[in-house]
Parts: structure tokens; sequence; C-alpha cells
């Protein structure tokens, strides 16, 4: 579709001669996603148009029960290193506008969202006004205002606070209009204006402002949240329980249906499986890792179904760029060494040889999981076709052999007296463990000696900076875990391999570039991306991004996730795999 047709197709859009769906479907067959399409229109003054509040009496739904087989360890959102952390968060706090199961962005606290029409899109792409919900209150009765938005933006920058946002709000600003009205202002235009900062769940100022920068962690409120959202605090033990009641002042009318709800965390991902799917114990149970054929038998219990949620979510293995057996100025994994085997370009080529993604999927994730040699999947048009994927102990073993690692009395391979010996840690769940088992047996085979850590999931995601075995400190060899894409758009999915973003003991570990790897040409690329305003040019950018990090061989993409929920027959949860499932607890209701 040529410029000229775009546009006129825009502007008959506009003057209803043209459904949105039928628009949205022919850019769809041309490679443009939904999402992109929908922001075309939203910058064109074209608003999607939104469902009328749920009519009816606020309440009267009971209690509704949720199994996390890992509980959230802490609620303060700007600190939430894992998806537990995030989906416990989404309870209380709300932000901006989130992103619905079909990737339309739907205002929050937002009065609406911000067009070329209503002079919420400036023409030159460097800026956005919101208009704020007025009469909405934080669960204490106090005020939400544009203060309120503000302040979080200056909470995260602060380098002291070390928030895991901080990146969500690098090159822009935020300011204050009126009570009602923020602007943001990018440092430069912004092709993606919603970026991830309008996802942010939003924290009182008045609560926290006392605590900023050094002291972020000690606000009483990191426990007990105050937030916007439909349930307010109850009862907090991390990693163990979860409480909340409705919020009766709760800004959208006729919501939430719920009266109660309780969160409860622990077991394993088969046991929360089996509490909804078999038992009925729970009402939900979320990331179930857990084989298909399982979930299958389960299902036939007959007390819930299996939900798979289109998202983004890449579960993949991470070679260390840096040494974490040596320590630079006190610290190990320091940015500043390099690992001692995996500078070796034969040694990563052997060990991506030596990961068996088809049968990792037929033999544990089956429908939970495609395989694929890309870190970037979804939406499609990001999908690149460069990279390629091959299971061969053979062609492993003759990389080794030809880059001088010899076999030595053992079986295992060295060379200049170093032998070829990893240490692969993941989280504790089945499925992570049987791919850590099916990867060390073809290792061995090739002469590599593979030592597996299981770390319980609530230590292995968490931010304690005292603790060695949080993913975010990589002190191992190898490591696996899923990252979700968390937006449509994969700018936030592709910083975990800036170096701006590398995890570090100066940044108390909270950064998203768990392996240290850098490029100067991703580096490059990513900047590019951040600023093109053409689709196609930027589309071409992460493509190549994915390309520099998966060809490098540092990260070996695995299985392409969808979420995968366990829900009772009768709960009505609107689950989008843009967002945390948690995030539309507000229009979570139950059968008759």
């Amino acid at each position: 579709m040529k410029e000229a047709e775009l546009r006129r197709a825009v502007e008959a859009v506009r003057e209803g001669r043209l459904p949105r769906r039928r628009f949205i479907e022919s850019l769809a067959a041309l490679g443009v996603t939904a999402p992109m399409a929908g922001l075309l229109l939203l910058d064109a003054g074209v608003a999607q148009a939104q469902p009328a509040p749920a009519p009816g009496k606020r309440g009267g739904g009971g209690p509704l029960r949720l199994l996390f087989w890992q509980g959230p360890t802490l609620l303060n959102p700007h600190f939430a290193t894992g998806t537990k952390d995030e989906e416990g968060t989404a309870v209380f706090f709300e932000p901006l506008a989130r992103w619905d199961p079909e990737g339309n962005l739907v205002p929050v606290l937002a009065a609406e969202l911000p067009s070329r029409d209503n002079g919420g899109l400036s023409a030159d792409g460097k800026s956005v006004t919101w208009k704020l919900k007025r009469g909405v209150t934080w669960h204490d009765g106090t005020p939400f205002t544009a203060d309120d938005v503000v302040f979080n933006w200056q909470y995260a920058s602060d380098t002291a606070t070390a928030a895991v946002t901080a990146g969500r709000y690098l090159g822009m600003k935020v300011e204050k209009i009126d009570a009602a009205t923020v602007r943001v202002v990018f440092d430069k235009p912004a092709p993606f204006w919603p970026g991830s900062y309008s996802s942010v769940r939003l924290i009182p100022k008045h609560l926290h402002a006392a605590y900023g920068g050094a002291k972020s962690r000690d606000a009483p409120a990191n426990l007990k949240p105050v937030g916007t959202g439909p349930y307010k605090f109850v009862e907090f033990k991390p990693g163990d329980l979860l409480r909340a009641e409705l919020y009766a002042g709760y800004h959208q009318p006729g919501k939430p249906y719920f009266d109660s709800l309780e969160l409860k965390g622990g077991g394993d991902a088969p046991s929360a499986a089996r509490a909804v799917l078999q038992t009925g114990e729970y009402d939900y149970a979320w990331n179930l890792q857990v084989e298909d054929e399982i979930l299958k038998r389960l299902e036939n219990g007959g007390k819930g179904r299996v939900a798979f949620v289109e998202g983004g979510a890449i579960e993949a293995i991470l070679l260390n760029h840096a040494d974490p057996a040596a320590e630079v100025d006190g610290e190990r994994a320091s940015p500043k060494s390099q690992h001692p085997l995996f500078s070796d370009p034969a040694v990563r080529q052997a060990v991506g040889l030596l990961v068996d993604r088809a049968g990792v999927q037929q033999f544990i994730y089956g429908r939970a999981g495609v395989p694929t040699t890309n870190y970037l999947n979804n939406p499609q048009r990001y999908r690149s076709r460069n990279t390629r994927g091959e299971f061969s102990i053979d062609k492993a073993s003759a990389v080794l052999e030809a880059a001088g690692w010899k076999r030595g009395a053992n079986g295992i391979r060295e060379k200049n007296g170093r032998k070829l010996t990893l240490l692969f840690q993941t989280s504790t769940n089945a499925p992570r463990q049987k791919t850590q088992a099916i990867f060390k047996q073809a290792a061995g085979k090739a002469g590599i000696e593979v030592e597996l850590k299981a770390v319980v999931g609530s230590v292995f995601f968490s931010s304690d900076v005292g603790n060695p075995d949080t993913y975010g400190k990589f002190w191992a060899d190898i490591e696996m875990y899923t990252r979700s894409q968390g937006l449509p758009d994969p700018e936030r999915l592709m910083q975990a391999f800036c170096s701006w973003e590398i995890s570090s003991k100066a940044n108390k570990w909270l950064r998203v570039n768990l392996n240290r790897w850098r490029s100067d040409d991703y580096d490059q690329a990513y900047r590019a991306a951040e600023v093109e305003l053409d689709p196609v040019k930027r589309t071409a950018l992460f493509i190549r991004m994915n390309d520099l990090v998966c060809n490098d061989g540092y990260v070996i993409p695995l299985v392409y996730r969808p979420d995968v929920a366990g829900l009772a027959n009768k709960l009505v949860a609107p689950l989008s795999g843009w967002d945390n499932h948690l995030g539309s607890l507000a229009d979570w209701t139950r059968r008759a």
C-alpha cells in the first residue's frame, strides 16, 4: 500500500466509510501488525472506541483464588525483577494505559488516548500529552494527580533508586501541565510513542517521596501497597500469601466483581495446574510450565481449562560474556572481564549445536512451546529468516576438535590446560530440569562436562542483592529462563542486549542485560530504531539486532512460549499476552 493509498484508507476509517477491522486486516496482509495499524489510526486522530463500563452492582462475586507457584516477594512495581513480582503489583497499581488481548492500547488512568485530533500527539513526534482521568483516588482516599505521574518518572530515573523501570523512562522527561494533564517530551522523535513508560504501574507520591534515591528500599509502602486499582491491601507474606479486598472507591463503575482476592504462593507448576484443572481448589493458576501431556490429562478432571495466551515470551539459554569465576575490582562476572571459554567462537558454536530444540518441544512443551532460533518472534513481522539451528553432536565434536579442544583421559576436552567444564543454572521446575538434562547428555557425548544447578524460583528471580543465586548476578557459565516481551513493540525486549543495560554491582544487578554481551553495531541499530518513524525501516533494524545477538552465539533461543494459565471453567478472565495477566483484574468475572 503506497503512502497516498494509506492516507486515503485512514481518512475512510475516520469518516466511517471503511470499517476499522477491515483496515487493520488489509494492513496485516502486508505484514503490518494490528497494534501498529492501531497506532497509525491513533496518530491520525481515529481513536479505538472503548466499551462502556460494565453495568450492575460492584462486588457480589465472592472470593477469587489465585495460585502462583512462585509467589511475589515485593510489591513495588519499580523493583519487580520477575513476572511473579510484576503480577503481584498489578493487584494494586495501575498504568496510564495497557494493552488488551488484541494488542489495542486501552486507557486506564488516562482519560483518553492521545491523538492528533485531541492535540495529544505533536507533529514532530517529540511529545505526547496525556489527559488524566478525574476522580481517581489512591486506596487511602488521596486524589491521584499529575504530580504522581511526574514523581514516578523522577523516582525511577534517579540512579540511586536502582529501579528496574529506569530503562523505560530513558530519553524522555515528564512535565506537569495542570493537575490533570502531563506532557511527555522525548529527546528524539518517538515512532512508538506509548513506549513502555505508559504501562509502568504508578505508585503514590505522598507515600514514597520521602523515600527516594538510596532510601527507596526502606519505604513501608513497598510491602503494604496503596494503589488505585480494584483491590486494596489486606495482608502480605513474601513468597507465600497475598490478600486483598474490593476497593469501594474504585474509579471504574460496576467493578470489580469479586469481593476479595487471595494469591497463594509456593509449590510447583504441576501442583498448581492440578489445583485448578482437576480439584477446583483455585480459580487461576499462573505460568504452567508443565509438560503438555500432563496438562491434557489434568484437563480431563473437568474443573478447569488451559489457556494459551499469545504474546512475545521467549525461553532462551544465555552464555555468560563475563567470567563468573574471577573478581575484578571486587566483582564477580564483572563487565570488565571476559569468559575464558566462550571467548572462543568454536565453543559457542558447539554449545549451540548441542541444543535439541525439536526434542524439547516434542517431549516437554508440546502446545506450550514453538522451536525457534530467534530471540524476537512476535509480532510475526519481526521474525528473522536469517538464523539457523541444528542439533548435531557429531558436528559439535568436530568443531571443538578443529579448534584444538582435545579429549583428556576422562573424555573431557581441554585446551592450554583449561577443561571444558560448565555450570548451567536455571530455576526449579520440571520442564527446565528436563531441558538441562537433555543438554547435559548431549554435551557429555561431545566432551563437555556440565554441572547442573536448579535454584528455587523465588530466589532465582529475586532482587535480593545479598543472594548469590539470582539470575541478575549470573554467577554461572550458562543460565536459562523466559523473558516476556511485554509490549507488541520489541523495543523493550531488545533492550536486554544494550551495553548500557548491563547488569552489574554498580546498579545492584537490576539492569536487564544479564549476560553482559555488548556490540557497538547492536547499540547503533537500537539507537536508530528508537527514532525511526518509517515502520518498514524500523522493522529491519530490529531484525538486524536479533541476528547480531543470535548469530554471535551468546544467546541460544529455545522455544517461543505463549503464556500458559489454568482457569476454572466458569472464570471469565480476558488475559493479554502484552500485559501481566492480573492487569485486567477489574474485568474478571464468573459465569453463572
